[in-house]
């Protein structure tokens, strides 16, 4: 049994927090979107930078959902910084 205490989340910052985690999906669609461009060839037949593209908004979906679970009561992210 997990008795550890939360706190109260302030309503503002858990409206923030869904508005994080719906970012955080539509990155993983558009990353999605990117590898299949990757894998086909793309509309401009650049595999390469699609696949270069994929990468980056998949690191912006981390970042996000880091932010994310920081905000969330008694989230933790598994650093500071």
């Amino acid at each position: 049994m997990d008795v550890r205490k939360t706190a109260p989340v302030h309503h503002g910052i858990e409206l923030i927090r869904e508005r994080l985690d719906d970012l955080a999906e539509e990155l993983a669609d558009v990353a999605l979107d990117l590898l299949r461009e990757a894998v086909e060839g793309g509309p401009d037949g650049d595999a390469a930078a699609a696949r270069d593209e994929e990468r980056r908004v998949t690191r912006a979906r981390r970042a996000v959902e880091k932010a994310s679970v920081l905000l969330t009561a008694g989230g933790d992210a598994g650093d500071d910084g």
